[in-house]
């Protein structure tokens, strides 16, 4: 050690024990979690705890011990340092080795971080308490696997530390300026038992007071390339989705475990639930509604530099919101490869592919273009204005749907005979499920021919009518009747 190592040390230590000899400082444990002491510290400096959510930039380099520190900050100092010797001075005047901050963090803790052997070994031969846990729970060895201090890790693993488990997320940064900005906070998510929105990994939660759809990756998950893979694709479009109807992206957990995806909650459910309910729509509801989902999906098709094909296009991945407004959701669970500017191949086949609105093309894992949300869009609009899903009877589940449609080239016969269902309406649902993509209307035309259909409809065509006020009316029947006397 240099002569100018030397002096720093020397400073250090007179500092730290000159000024806790003449301070009013207790040596006893300072317990900065009990909130009867109003001057409690929280220790900044160095590495923070591997479970702390908020991440920030670490003070590095050599530091000067900052003055007015009281006893437990300038153990946990001299700890963040390495200096072992100014460690064991201050036990030796009787300050507790489980001494703690603000945020529950020992001695030991700092140490671990920072990977300073010699300095575990010493707390540890003080009867530190190894498997002490700060305020989210992290452990000295826990803080020494996550930030692959192996040294110290074996070390506490040797004297019996309980084995942590591991917060690594597969998207962990490393560099806190490399957060993203969508990162949220877990510990502003609030769940409540029962608020499930639907059974699987979706939950409802408040965030900061308000309520949020939460899409969980399973813990088990998050050691499956796929589900890593799905989980990272959905996350990026739904990111740049910014339309009114398509579901609002919020943030996303992809520092901890379990890793998160949050949107914007709409309680009143999905559409398959309402028709379930309601049944068969009136033309106006039908046709609005319809425009809502193809505003929606051309939206995610004209999107740059790529398109967004949803895939999975079905009732119940079209949402309703408290103004009776649909968005859609569900978007970016499938992962495909661009073939050609606009074909595009599955990355794997489908796993769900007994649903009865999927394309042929998708059913048999073949080539395919943005005209597969349009084949599904015919099935939807279909089952608007007859109040049924496709061929859905008590004899058909719905992979034999599937295949009737996709392998034998069947399709539902609309049965409505009413007046107020324009044969325009049709004519667009045979061009939406045709077998041949290229017959298909894309949703540019589709939401113009909707939006004459609706201007057309007979229910607001009423409501532009100028209508005489009814005393009007009663003088000219008057009038009338008095001609004819």
């Amino acid at each position: 050690m240099d002569v100018v190592a030397r002096l720093k040390r020397g400073v250090s230590r007179q500092l730290s024990l000159g000024s806790l000899s003449k301070s009013r400082f207790s040596l006893r444990r300072q317990a900065s979690l009990d909130p009867r002491l109003g001057s409690a510290s929280r220790f900044t400096f160095g590495r923070q705890s591997s479970l702390d959510p908020n991440r920030r930039s670490p003070v590095r380099g050599e530091l000067g011990l900052p003055e007015n520190l009281d006893a437990t900050m300038r153990l946990m100092f001299m700890a963040c340092q390495g200096d072992a010797r100014g460690v064991e001075d201050l036990l030796k005047d009787g300050l507790d080795v489980n001494s703690i901050d603000l945020d529950g963090r020992t001695a030991l803790h700092i140490a671990a971080c920072e990977g300073h052997v010699d300095v575990v070994s010493l707390l540890l031969s003080w009867r530190a308490n190894i498997d002490a846990r700060d305020r989210w729970g992290s452990t000295a060895s826990a803080d020494a696997k996550y930030y692959g201090n192996d040294e110290v890790y074996g070390l506490l693993k040797a004297r019996g530390a309980k084995t942590p488990k591991t917060r690594k997320t597969p998207m962990t940064v490393y560099n806190p300026q490399e957060v993203p900005e969508y990162e949220l906070n877990p510990a502003e998510l609030h769940f409540r038992r029962g608020d499930e929105l639907q059974k699987g990994t979706c939950r409802v939660a408040k965030w900061n007071g308000t309520k949020v759809s939460v899409k969980m990756l399973d813990q088990d998950a998050s050691s499956d390339p796929d589900a890593i893979n799905s989980f990272k694709n959905e996350l990026t479009l739904m990111q740049k989705a910014r339309h009114p109807n398509v579901v609002q992206f919020v943030g996303a957990v992809t520092q901890n475990l379990p890793m998160m995806i949050v949107s914007e909650h709409l309680p009143k459910g999905d559409l398959g639930s309402y028709l379930k309910k309601k049944g068969r729509l009136q033309m106006n509801k039908a046709l609005r509604f319809a425009l809502d989902i193809a505003r929606g999906i051309n939206y995610l098709h004209e999107c740059k530099p790529d398109p967004i094909i949803h895939c999975h296009l079905r009732p119940k991945n079209v949402l309703l919101d408290d103004g009776g407004q649909l968005k859609v959701a569900g978007f970016g669970l499938i992962k495909m490869l661009k073939i050609s500017p606009d074909r595009y191949k599955l990355v794997n086949p489908m796993a769900d592919t007994n649903s009865s609105y999927v394309a042929p093309e998708l059913y048999k894992n073949e080539i395919f273009d943005k005209s597969v949300d349009s084949f599904s869009f015919g099935l939807i609009l279909y089952e608007m204005i007859e109040g049924t899903p496709p061929f859905r009877t008590h004899t058909k589940a719905p992979e034999d749907v599937a295949k009737m449609i996709c392998l034998e080239g069947s399709r539902p016969i609309l049965k409505t005979r009413s007046k107020n269902y324009p044969a325009d309406l049709n004519e667009l649902i045979q061009e939406c499920w045709d077998p041949q993509p290229m017959v298909r209307s894309t949703f540019t035309e589709i939401i113009m021919r909707l939006d004459k259909m609706y201007a057309n409809c007979p229910t607001n065509r009423r409501k532009g009518n100028f209508k005489l006020p009814w005393y009007v009316n009663y003088y000219d029947v008057t009038l009338k009747l008095a001609f004819k006397n």
